[in-house]
């Protein structure tokens, strides 16, 4: 639950007002701004303001009536009580009509201004929250749509990403190659605060160890050789935003020390500069191997492990959610086709049967190459080697798993029409959905438009 809010903003242009108001609320433990104008507050009022306003109605400038509907314009939802003079009661009034909380007349006594603000808060904290909600689900639909699967590991990545993208926490992405490491770094880029800034990317295994330091610190002009013109560096580019360390187990060791500084101080030096400059970014870091093993290898630096560790996350191999084979294959197929205006060739038993058998060792990666193949009718599908650890057993389980899950999305989860098709019991048919994890709610179309 959201903590209770307790922040007021008053706005009045008479300073013992101002003054007698803020010692109320003060010692009753709220949060108070003052301002003597209208429009000194409309400039500092921040998006979503998690409070209420206190306004008189008549000052200089602006007026409290004037200012109530730049407010409505902004956020109908923001709670507005005005403060009258007598004879202002019928324009205070009108003003309620017009979407404002509350009003007093003057003079009032703190118990009544008190009541008035807690009950005002009380309507603001649910309607913030209802929109927190909200919000959620619509990241939640997003982020469904970028990372697919039904597979429980999946169930659990997702809901990882959504609560680590909130936070300004260091993140470990650890996965085999072809796994979607980018692919998760980016959704935790793009579904948090910082969407809006550079994400960057940067394959540490991909540069020479001589230009490291300069490509992550950037150089002056004439810093070495070669070095004609300032470079920034890919830290200072990622400044507001996320730097994403691919294959970090790569990184030098000698600049391994420089990164650990810059985490810890939120400031760099460019190569050939000696003036220091703040940066404030996520790192965000996919490796293979387990950085503790490599720090104990002797490979990698212990303290920056752990730095990078805050928060880790581990990507399962395809070979381990195989449920999610089918319908990654199908969606990547599709995608292909789409891009060259044709339509994706329909999956055999026989195929689909080899698509789950196959060990994927180069991961999505791979699945997406054969799914293009497909597409392109280049493919062979029956000439991938199956994995010869899968039993019988676990081979018809998977099947089982996508035969319900195809059935269940053609019927947007209408369990009778399901019942029909696949001509099963309705025990039978929840013991497996149960089994596999199917829930019917995944598959009812979504009517919002």
């Amino acid at each position: 639950m959201t903590p209770a809010l307790n922040s007021v903003i008053v706005v009045d242009d008479e300073p013992s007002i101002r003054s007698a108001v803020e010692q109320w609320l003060s010692l009753s433990g709220f949060t108070v701004q003052l301002f003597s104008r209208a429009e000194d507050c409309l400039a500092a009022l921040p998006a979503h303001f998690p409070g209420v306003i206190l306004s008189d109605v008549r000052m200089p400038g602006m007026g409290g009536l004037e200012l109530l509907a730049q407010l409505q314009g902004r956020d109908p939802d923001l709670p507005v009580i005005l403060l009258t003079g007598h004879g202002d009661v019928p324009m205070a009034v009108q003003a309620m009509r017009a979407g404002a909380y509350d009003f007093l007349e003057k003079p009032f006594s703190p118990e009544d201004l008190l009541g008035s603000i807690g009950r005002a808060l009380e309507k603001r904290q649910l309607v913030l929250e209802n929109m927190r909600l909200h919000q959620r689900v619509d990241l939640k639909d997003r982020l469904d749509a970028s990372l697919l699967g039904v597979s429980p590991g999946m169930v659990q990545l997702r809901r990882q990403v959504l609560d680590l993208a909130q936070l300004p926490v260091n993140v470990l992405i650890r996965g085999e190659t072809g796994s979607g490491k980018e692919r998760v770094a980016r959704c935790l880029h793009d579904f948090g605060p910082r969407a809006d800034q550079q994400f960057v990317a940067l394959n540490c295994a991909a540069i020479p160890e001589q230009l490291f330091e300069a490509e992550l610190f950037g150089h002056e002009s004439g810093a070495f050789t070669g070095a004609q013109g300032k470079r920034i560096g890919k830290l200072e580019y990622a400044d507001g935003g996320t730097l994403f360390l691919d294959e970090v187990e790569s990184l030098p060791l000698a600049q391994q020390a420089k990164l650990l500084r810059v985490l810890q101080e939120q400031k760099l030096e460019r190569l050939g500069s000696n003036k220091s400059i703040s940066v404030d970014l996520r790192i965000i870091a996919a490796t293979k191997p387990d950085l503790l093993d490599e720090a104990r290898a002797g490979r990698f630096r212990e303290d920056l492990a752990y730095r990078l560790t805050v928060a880790p996350l581990r990507l399962p191999p395809l070979r381990d959610r195989r449920e999610d084979i089918p319908l990654l294959f199908a969606h990547f197929a599709r995608e292909c086709a789409q891009r060259l205006g044709r339509k994706a060739p329909p999956t055999s038993a026989g195929q689909l049967a080899n698509l789950l058998t196959h060990d994927w060792p180069g991961n999505v990666r791979e699945l997406i190459n054969a799914a293009e193949r497909h597409a392109l009718g280049l493919g062979d599908i029956e000439a991938l080697p199956v994995s010869g650890g899968l039993s019988l057993a676990a081979q018809q389980e998977a099947f089982e798993a996508q035969c319900l899950r195809a059935a269940l999305a053609r019927h947007q989860g209408d369990i009778k029409a399901v019942l029909n098709e696949l001509q099963l019991p309705r025990r039978t048919l929840n013991e497996k959905m149960q089994r596999h994890g199917l829930q019917r709610d995944a598959f009812i179309k979504d009517e919002r438009a």
